[in-house]
């Protein structure tokens, strides 16, 4: 006999797609960015390279005698995440800003997932060697984007003078699979999931067991950084940063703690993490 919390569960995750895939988008189109940029003083390249067989997509602005700012979006999301930070003028007179579409994501492989951070970070050293001038790199991750940039600060140390988190995913024990989640990676339900729902689905399932990997690893993190969380995050609990406090012993640790805030900080808060850019450019 089938069990019926599994055809509940089936039937609320049906319905849950199909609101996700009317309302939802998670990259804007050529036309919208297009559009947001017209009227910019500054306007940005997009540069596309091949890693394996996959093609790695990027926004670029800024001089190439700048320091560098390199963001990294949540999981699902696109380089246009940080669109309010390289239309800001006064920042692109300041560094070279580059927004990455992650693995899967934007025009980085839309709708085929990368699942291992290790792979993902390896995706990003292209960038990091290509746009090395002897001038500070500075990573900036999100959610998501959070562990990845710790990721490549591990194994690419040489490359990364700074790190920015916000909000960010990054211990293991506190990792839950929801229930959702399960059906979202059938392969009979899959094909009614919007294809950068599935991305995420299936690089957040595999989220616990990379970071339970990179436990050794983060005392070999000795650049500054700053970390940026909302108390009140839903999505990514806050005692992520009493985890980065007991891991990032070797590192420089700015810790910031927002009150009544939500998960959604480079989007509500967007001033007070500017101000955290332009301090790690000038400080770190």
């Amino acid at each position: 006999m089938i069990n019926c919390k599994i055809v509940i569960a089936v039937f609320v995750f049906i319905a849950l797609t199909q609101v996700l895939s009317a309302c939802l988008q998670f990259r804007l189109s050529d036309k919208k960015v297009a559009e947001y940029f017209e009227k910019k003083q500054y306007k940005p390249d997009f540069q596309v390279y091949k890693v394996g067989e996959r093609e790695m997509h990027y926004a670029k602005i800024g001089a190439d005698s700048l320091p560098t700012v390199i963001f990294l979006h949540g999981s699902p999301g696109a380089w246009d995440a940080f669109i309010g930070y390289l239309g800001d003028s006064s920042m692109v007179e300041k560094m070279r800003m580059i927004s990455v579409d992650r693995t899967g994501f934007g025009k980085s492989g839309f709708g085929k997932a990368e699942k291992e951070l290790e792979k993902q970070a390896a995706a990003i050293k292209p960038i990091l060697e290509k746009y090395q001038n002897g001038k500070k790199i500075i990573l900036v991750g999100h959610s998501y984007g959070g562990p990845l940039i710790a990721r490549i600060a591990m194994d690419y140390p040489e490359y990364v003078q700074g790190l920015i988190f916000l909000a960010p995913s990054i211990a293991p024990e506190l990792e839950k699979t929801r229930w959702f989640q399960y059906p979202a990676n059938w392969l009979l339900l899959r094909w009614m999931v919007p294809s950068a729902a599935v991305v995420s689905n299936q690089e957040i399932m595999h989220l616990k067991s990379d970071l339970e990997e990179m436990l050794p690893f983060w005392e070999n993190i000795k650049c500054p950084i700053t970390y940026i969380h909302g108390e009140k995050d839903s999505l990514v609990p806050i005692e992520n940063a009493d985890f980065a406090q007991k891991k990032l012993s070797n590192a420089t640790l700015e810790m910031i703690r927002i009150p009544n805030t939500d998960h959604f900080i480079p989007w509500s808060h967007e001033e007070l993490i500017k101000k955290a850019i332009f301090h790690a450019v000038a400080t770190f």
